[in-house]
C-alpha cells in the first residue's frame, strides 16, 4: 500500500525503533495518572454533575425552565446540538477521507479525532430529547409498529432525518474506531498481566498479527472508509435541512448544505487541535505529534475558514440581491440590531482569525494555534446561535419580534455536556492508546534509520524462522 503526503518533513522525530514507539505510547495506559489528570477529571465531573442537576430541573419542572418562548422556541439547546454535531466531523474526515487518499500524516492524529467524534455525537444526541420536554417520549421518532397509525413518525420532517443520519454516523464511526484499535489492544495485551491482560485480550478479539488478520483488517478499514466518506458530507447536510427546508427568513436558503459541511470541518479540526496540543504536552508525545502535523491541520482550518467566510458574504449579498424584503431586513437586524454582538463575534472569530494562518510562523506556533483553536470554536458556536436565535427573533411578523436570553438552566445543560465530553476523553486517554501504534509504524520509512533497519531485519529473520 503506497502513501502520499503533503508533508515534506519527517513524520516522527528522533531515531526511534519500533520498540521505542510501542513503549512511548503504551506506557501511558500502564502507569498511574498524575495529579494534573485527577484535577482535570475532578473539574469535568463537577461540570457533569451541574449539568445533570440542570437536566433534572428541566425534566421535573418542564421546558419553561429555559429562556425560550413562543417566538424563539429554539435556543441554546438546538444551538448546542448543531455545534456538537459539527465538532464530531473532523474525526471521520481524518479517518475515512484521508485514509482513502493515503495521507499518512493522519496516522498521528486520527485515533484522538475518532474518539472525539464519538464523544461529541453522544453529547449532541442528548439535546433533541431534552428539548422535547418529555425525553421519555423520544421513542416516537422510531418507526415502531402500533395500533394507531397517527403515531408513526413524520418522514417528511428533516428533524426525523437527523435521527437516522446521526445514529448511522455514530454507528459507523464507532465501528471504525474500534476496528482500528484491535491491533493496538493486542500490543497492550502482550505487555499486560493479570486482569488487564484478560480485558485487553477480550478487546483484541484473538488478534495474532498474522498475514490473514492484517489482510482482513485492511479490507475492513477500506470498506468502512467507503461507508464513512459519504457520511462526512451527508450528516451535516441533513442537519442544515432543519433550517433550509423552512420558510423563516435567514433559514430558507440553498447555500446551507455546503456551508454547514465546511463549517463542521472547520470547527472539528479546531477542536482536534485544542485536544491534541494538550495531549502532546501532557503525555510528552512531541516526537509523534510534530510541528509538521500542526502545520498541515492549520492549513485545513485556513481553507475551510475561508470557505465559511465566502459563504457568509454570499449569504449577505443574496439576501439584498433577491429583493425579498424580509430576508434583507433579517440580515440588517443581524448586523445592526439589538443582538448584533453575536453576529460580529461570529464574523471576527470565523472570518478574520483564521487568516492569521497565512503566516507560516504563526501556523507553526503551538501556543498561538491552541489559542486560535479555542477562538474558532467560540466563533462557530456563535454562528449557530446567530442562525437559530436571531432568525427566530426577527421573522416575518413584527408582532413576533422578541429578544431572547438563555437561562442559567440552559447554560448549565451545555456545561454538563462539556463535562461528559472531557470526562470520556480523559478516561479514554488513560486506558486506550491515543496514537495508532500499528499505523504509525506502517507508514514509517525503513531506510535512513539504523534502528528501524535493525527492527525490520529482525522481523524478516523471525518470519523466515517461522516459515522453516
Amino acid at each position: 500500500m503506497s502513501y502520499e503526503s503533503p508533508i515534506r518533513e519527517p513524520l516522527i522525530r528522533g531515531n526511534k525503533s519500533y520498540g521505542d514507539i510501542t513503549e512511548d505510547i503504551c506506557k501511558h495506559t500502564e502507569q498511574l495518572p498524575g495529579g494534573l489528570w485527577f484535577a482535570a477529571l475532578g473539574i469535568a465531573l463537577l461540570a457533569l454533575g451541574f449539568g445533570t442537576y440542570c437536566i433534572f430541573r428541566t425534566v421535573f419542572f418542564g421546558i419553561g425552565e429555559w429562556g425560550i418562548h413562543k417566538s424563539v422556541d429554539w435556543g441554546w439547546g438546538i444551538t448546542n446540538f448543531v455545534w456538537w454535531v459539527g465538532i464530531g466531523h473532523a474525526g471521520t474526515l481524518i479517518s475515512a477521507v484521508l485514509f482513502l487518499f493515503r495521507q499518512r500524516w493522519r496516522t498521528a492524529v486520527n485515533r484522538s479525532a475518532e474518539a472525539m467524534t464519538i464523544f461529541a455525537v453522544i453529547c449532541a444526541a442528548q439535546f433533541p430529547g431534552i428539548h422535547m420536554g418529555r425525553p421519555w417520549m423520544s421513542f416516537f421518532v422510531l418507526p415502531y409498529p402500533n395500533t394507531r397509525g397517527s403515531l408513526w413518525p413524520n418522514f417528511n420532517s428533516p428533524l426525523l432525518w437527523d435521527v437516522f443520519a446521526i445514529s448511522t454516523y455514530l454507528l459507523v464511526s464507532l465501528m471504525f474506531w474500534y476496528v482500528g484499535l484491535i491491533p493496538d489492544f493486542a500490543t497492550i495485551r502482550d505487555r499486560a498481566t493479570g486482569v488487564r491482560q484478560k480485558i485487553y485480550g477480550t478487546l483484541s478479539m484473538g488478534w495474532n498479527g498474522s498475514a490473514r488478520h492484517w489482510h482482513r483488517f485492511e479490507v475492513l478499514c477500506l470498506v468502512l472508509s467507503g461507508l464513512a466518506t459519504p457520511l462526512v458530507f451527508s450528516v451535516h447536510t441533513i442537519v442544515s435541512f432543519d433550517f433550509a427546508t423552512s420558510v423563516i427568513p435567514g433559514w430558507h436558503t440553498t447555500i446551507f448544505p455546503p456551508y454547514f459541511v465546511a463549517g463542521a470541518i472547520f470547527s472539528g479540526f479546531a477542536m482536534v487541535q485544542t485536544l491534541l496540543l494538550i495531549v502532546r504536552e501532557v503525555m510528552n508525545l512531541k516526537d509523534y505529534i510534530t510541528i509538521a502535523h500542526i502545520d498541515v491541520m492549520n492549513k485545513v482550518i485556513l481553507v475551510t475558514g475561508s470557505v465559511v467566510g465566502v459563504a457568509y458574504i454570499t449569504e449577505l449579498v443574496l439576501a439584498f440581491y433577491s429583493g425579498v424584503e424580509a430576508e434583507a431586513e433579517q440580515f440588517w437586524f443581524r448586523a445592526a440590531g439589538d443582538m448584533s454582538w453575536a453576529y460580529w463575534i461570529m464574523m471576527s472569530c470565523n472570518v478574520i482569525s483564521p487568516q492569521f494562518f497565512w503566516f507560516r510562523k504563526l501556523r507553526r506556533s503551538v501556543i498561538f494555534t491552541w489559542l486560535l483553536s479555542i477562538v474558532v470554536n467560540i466563533g462557530m458556536w456563535y454562528e449557530r446561535f446567530t442562525i437559530i436565535v436571531l432568525s427566530l427573533a426577527h421573522d416575518y411578523l413584527p408582532s413576533n419580534w422578541a429578544p431572547y436570553e438563555g437561562s442559567w438552566i440552559e447554560i448549565g445543560v451545555f456545561i454538563g455536556t462539556l463535562g461528559i465530553f472531557f470526562t470520556l476523553y480523559l478516561l479514554y486517554a488513560r486506558t486506550f492508546p491515543v496514537i495508532a501504534i500499528a499505523e504509525v509504524k506502517s507508514v514509517l520509512s525503513v531506510s535512513g534509520n539504523k534502528k528501524r533497519e535493525a527492527d525490520f531485519q529482525a522481523m524478516e529473520e523471525g518470519i523466515e524462522e517461522d516459515h522453516h
